[in-house]
């Protein structure tokens, strides 16, 4: 395999998981010598997602799509989204007779049940058609894997995910305000009721509460919670500064399949307080790099004596160039299996 073609709804200028996730697997599949090409919503036009404004709806139609997935001239196929470039992306696919991969990033039917009154077996019965099409789907972790396969799901491939060790690391110097209080306990990510940030903002904490991020739910936030700082987006070294100034990261979403954010909290030596639910069971477990309580209290004040340099110790069991590869493996085995169902 030299080419793979990744179409995805989720891109700039989104901050996320996904997007983080699919840049540094795709910079690592290019140094393999893997040719990678992506499609997304910013070569159509588009309008803003109702809510979401910083997605970017693709306005196209299916035989646009093949067409141009057929001008890639890929060996493979990746379609990383549930959007609606993914589904044209599938539809196209299934009309080619052209086997594909999908990946399942967020729990899309948890998001939509937030939101609307929609019953979480109708989302899941829409997905599941979607992603068994496909010939493999990509998941980050064994909870998020056994949840889908008792849901119905076939196929089902691990793709975990990596932190970038040279960029978040610890750093002796605070970025935040010197007069805020400590400790300081910080949630970063996107600023959404499907995070949960409330949960956390509604603790009885000593020292300062500190939100790095931004989105839809930001500026109400700010207003039903003078007491918090909120620094707004961050990325980069800037990012991984603020991280390295907190005294404990607080992850309350209960929504997240894997949560990105713990990694690179954990590589900057911060220890992590989060629910035992998936995501933060797979990342943190027993690994002693954290507290996990179904009270967030508790959980928050005893990471305080979690040791710094283990946090970033095992951080560092999760490289980038170790996701590419499983992800090459993932399309490679596809492949194989597609191969040997058209031989049947």
């Amino acid at each position: 395999m030299t080419s793979i073609l990744i179409v995805t709804d989720a891109w700039h200028p989104q901050i996320n998981g996904v997007v983080r996730s699919l840049e540094r697997t795709a910079a690592e599949l290019v140094d393999m010598g893997i040719r990678v090409e992506f499609l997304t919503p910013q070569a159509f036009r588009t309008l803003p997602c109702p809510t979401y404004p910083e997605i970017r709806l693709s306005l196209t139609h299916t035989g646009t799509v093949r067409r141009m997935i057929a001008g890639y001239d890929c060996d493979h196929l990746h379609i990383a989204t549930e959007g609606p470039l993914g589904l044209m992306a599938a539809s196209a696919a299934r009309k080619d007779n052209r086997p594909f991969t999908t990946s399942y990033h967020t729990r899309f039917p948890e998001y939509v049940s937030a939101r609307l009154p929609i019953p979480l077996s109708w989302s899941y019965s829409w997905l599941r058609r979607f992603h068994n099409a496909g010939v493999g789907c990509m998941v980050a972790t064994r909870s998020l894997e056994d949840d889908l396969r008792a849901r119905g799901f076939n196929n089902l491939m691990r793709w975990s995910r990596g932190v970038d060790e040279t960029i978040f690391k610890p750093c002796s110097q605070s970025v935040l305000p010197a007069d805020l209080p400590r400790p300081i306990f910080m949630n970063v990510g996107r600023v959404s009721v499907e995070k949960n940030i409330k949960a956390f903002l509604d603790l009885e904490l000593p020292g300062t509460k500190v939100v790095v991020g931004g989105g839809p739910q930001l500026e109400s936030l700010k207003r039903d919670y003078p007491d918090v700082h909120f620094t707004g987006p961050k990325v980069g070294e800037d990012l991984a500064r603020h991280y390295a100034s907190a005294d404990v990261f607080v992850f309350p979403s209960l929504t997240d399949t894997f949560g990105n954010v713990l990694l690179e909290a954990l590589a900057c030596g911060v220890p992590v307080a989060a629910y035992p639910v998936m995501g933060p069971l797979d990342v943190i477990g027993d690994t002693g790099a954290g507290v996990l309580s179904d009270n967030l209290q508790e959980a928050a004040l005893a990471a305080l004596d979690v040791p710094r340099d283990h946090c970033r110790k095992m951080a560092l069991n999760y490289t980038w160039a170790a996701s590419a590869q499983q992800f090459l493996d993932n399309a490679r085995q596809a492949r194989d299996r597609e191969a040997v169902a058209v031989a049947a």
